[in-house]
C-alpha cells in the first residue's frame, strides 16, 4: 500500500424506505457525526467510531413511523460497503483480530477476519428484547448486513451480562477495536496476508 493512500470511502443509498449518505475513514481520529432517526444506534455507532479510531459521518432518514428495521439494516449495508471500498486490495493489513471488551457486568467478544468471504456467527442471549424504543433483534440485523457488505467473517459472542444496554455496548466497542486491529498495517506483511496471494 502506498504511504499516501487514504483509506476512506463514501456511499449514498436511496430507496422507498430510506435515504442514507455515509462516509467512513479507517485512519481517523475517532470522530463521529451522526444524524439518524434511531437514537440508540447513534449511541452505538459513536462508541464503535471512538474505540476504533475511525471517522464516520452518517446522514440517514427512514420510515421509522413503521419501525427502525429498514434504517438500521440499510446503515449496516452502507457501512459495510464503505469498509470494503476503503480497504482496497488489503495489502499489508493484519487481517485478523480477536477482542474482548467488558462493560461493567457484561463481557463481549468480537473476532474478525477480513477474508473477502462473508460469514456471520452470533451468540447472544439478552435479558430484554427492547432498550428504550430500540428492538434488540436489530443488532443482529445490523451486524449481519455489515459482515455481508464488508465481505468479512465476523463472530460476535456475548459471554454474559445482566443489563441489555451494557451487553450491546460491549459488542459495539469490541467491534470497533477488532476492526481497528484487523485493518491496521503490519510492516512485516509483504503484499496481501494470504497464501492465495489475494483477498
Amino acid at each position: 500500500m502506498a504511504e499516501n493512500t487514504i483509506r476512506a470511502a463514501e456511499v449514498a443509498r436511496k430507496t422507498n424506505e430510506t435515504d442514507i449518505k455515509l462516509a467512513f475513514a479507517i485512519d481517523g481520529g475517532g470522530t463521529a457525526k451522526l444524524e439518524t432517526d434511531v437514537p440508540f444506534l447513534n449511541h452505538m455507532l459513536d462508541l464503535f467510531t471512538k474505540h476504533g479510531q475511525f471517522d464516520l459521518t452518517v446522514d440517514a432518514r427512514g420510515d421509522v413511523e413503521i419501525d427502525d428495521h429498514h434504517t438500521v439494516e440499510d446503515i449496516g449495508i452502507c457501512l459495510g460497503q464503505t469498509i470494503q471500498q476503503a480497504l482496497g486490495d488489503k495489502r499489508g493489513i493484519k487481517r485478523y483480530a480477536s477482542v474482548f471488551v467488558p462493560m461493567d457486568e457484561a463481557l463481549a467478544q468480537v473476532v474478525v477476519d477480513l477474508s473477502n468471504r462473508p460469514h456471520f456467527e452470533y451468540r447472544a442471549q439478552y435479558p430484554s428484547q427492547q432498550v428504550g424504543s430500540f428492538q434488540v433483534e436489530l443488532v443482529q440485523e445490523f451486524l449481519w448486513k455489515l459482515a455481508l457488505e464488508a465481505r468479512m467473517t465476523l463472530h460476535v459472542i456475548v459471554h454474559y451480562g445482566q443489563n441489555t444496554h451494557h451487553m450491546i455496548e460491549a459488542v459495539f466497542k469490541a467491534l470497533g477495536r477488532a476492526l481497528d486491529e484487523a485493518t491496521s498495517i503490519d510492516p512485516r506483511v509483504q503484499g496481501v496476508p494470504s497464501t492465495k496471494g489475494v483477498l
